[in-house]
Parts: C-alpha cells; sequence; structure tokens
C-alpha cells in the first residue's frame, strides 16, 4: 500500500485515527497485563502446600508452545509483505499458515491446563495456581481471540480482496499479534524459566 493510500478515509476516519485508537487498546491491554505480572510477582510463592512453579512446569512443551508462536509472528510479517506486494493468494497462505501456529499455541496451553486440573492443581488450589491461570489463560484467551479475528480477516480478504479497508485491519491485527508474542515472552522469562529453576 503507498504512503496515499494510507493516509485516505475509510467511514469519515483516517487509517491513522484507527491506528491511534487501537494503540489506546494495545497500552490499556499493556496495564492489564502488568497488573497480572505484579499479582503473579507477589503471590509466586505462596504455595500453600500445593506444587511449586517447578514442579508443574513442562519446559519442554512450553518451548514448543513458544516456537510455534515466536514462528507465526514471522509468518504473519510475511502476510503484511504480501499485502504490500498485493498478493492475495500469498497473503491467504501466510494466514493460515500463522493461523496454524497459534492453534497449535492454544492447544498445547489448553493440554497443560487439562493436564495441571485433572491432577487436582486447578485455579483454586493455591494463591501461586490462582496467579498462574489468569496470567497465562488470559494470554491464551487474546489469542484465541487473535484466531478468531485471522478467520474472520482471511474471509474477508478472500470474499472482497485487498482493499484498504481490509489492509488496514491486516496491519491492525499484525499490531495485536506481534503485542502478543512479546508479552508471551514475558510470561515464557517469568513464569516458566525463572519458575523451573526456583
Amino acid at each position: 500500500m503507498s504512503d496515499h493510500a494510507i493516509t485516505k478515509t475509510h467511514g469519515g476516519r483516517t487509517v491513522e485515527t484507527k491506528l491511534f485508537g487501537f494503540w489506546i487498546y494495545v497500552m490499556s491491554d499493556c496495564i492489564l497485563f502488568a497488573v497480572l505480572f505484579a499479582t503473579y510477582a507477589v503471590l509466586s510463592h505462596s504455595y500453600a502446600g500445593g506444587p511449586t512453579s517447578k514442579e508443574i512446569v513442562d519446559l519442554p512443551g512450553v518451548l514448543v508452545e513458544t516456537l510455534a508462536l515466536l514462528v507465526s509472528s514471522f509468518t504473519y510479517g510475511l502476510a503484511v509483505l504480501s499485502l504490500h506486494a498485493q498478493r492475495k493468494f500469498r497473503v491467504l497462505l501466510w494466514l493460515g499458515i500463522t493461523f496454524v501456529l497459534g492453534a497449535l499455541f492454544v492447544g498445547l496451553e489448553a493440554s497443560e491446563f487439562s493436564s495441571l486440573i485433572q491432577n487436582g492443581n486447578g485455579l483454586t488450589r493455591s494463591a501461586f495456581l490462582s496467579a498462574f491461570f489468569a496470567l497465562v489463560g488470559t494470554h491464551g484467551l487474546h489469542v484465541t481471540t487473535g484466531l478468531l479475528w485471522m478467520l474472520v480477516l482471511a474471509a474477508k480478504v478472500a470474499k472482497d480482496g485487498l482493499t484498504k479497508n481490509n489492509g488496514t485491519r491486516i496491519m491492525l491485527l499484525s499490531l495485536f499479534w506481534h503485542f502478543l508474542d512479546i508479552v508471551w515472552v514475558g510470561v515464557f522469562t517469568i513464569v516458566y524459566l525463572l519458575g523451573s529453576i526456583s
């Protein structure tokens, strides 16, 4: 998309206005995650006789999750490059690959949660587990929301092509998706990596 196309109005609003509004949303999400990280930091050693973080962390499994999400950020970047080249098929292809990687991440996380709950380590077992489920689960819900958004967006691109509105939507989802990757790096480092050695 050219600079001229980016500054055109859509429904009376410029792309810059939409982008600014979305940045405000992302900043509010930053506050949400900051609160969840702070809560986790305070409660991370409140085990109440339950399992410690070292006992529940499956580092190899989480590494696979992390790899899937980080690679999905790269593939989404390729979708954006294809958008700029006006290659509809490639945009859809890279969105599809990104979706599969994101779904793999969510599936592995759901499996981890299910295993913890089946072993009697649900979110009510201890303050630590409550904070763990709140932080990791909130991120997982955001990724799930991103996947639903991606499905709708892919359907719009397949139907209407790479219109200016669809281009704007792809760029906004790109911002959201990369933000979730950054948050996950924090979750992986603080919850899993440090948790496996504490």
